[in-house]
């Protein structure tokens, strides 16, 4: 449960140090931006495509995803 719970901070952390709005992350994901905020309150977790779109559009490793 912990490296789930680094998962959802990691996420918030990257996009703010990435100076994007969640609004502005879920268009690029093209998906709602109420499953975006999902995804960083730990309600929900992405599937692994979304995971790896999240780490092209962040220009982040897994590592520092999930670390």
């Amino acid at each position: 449960m912990e490296t789930n719970l680094k998962f959802h901070k990691n996420l918030k952390d990257w996009r703010i140090e990435r100076g994007l709005s969640q609004k502005e992350l879920s268009q690029a994901l093209n998906i709602p931006v109420s499953t975006y905020a999902n995804w960083e309150q730990g309600r929900r977790n992405p599937g692994v495509q979304d995971i790896y779109q999240i780490l092209s559009i962040l220009n982040i490793s897994a590592n520092d995803l999930f670390n």
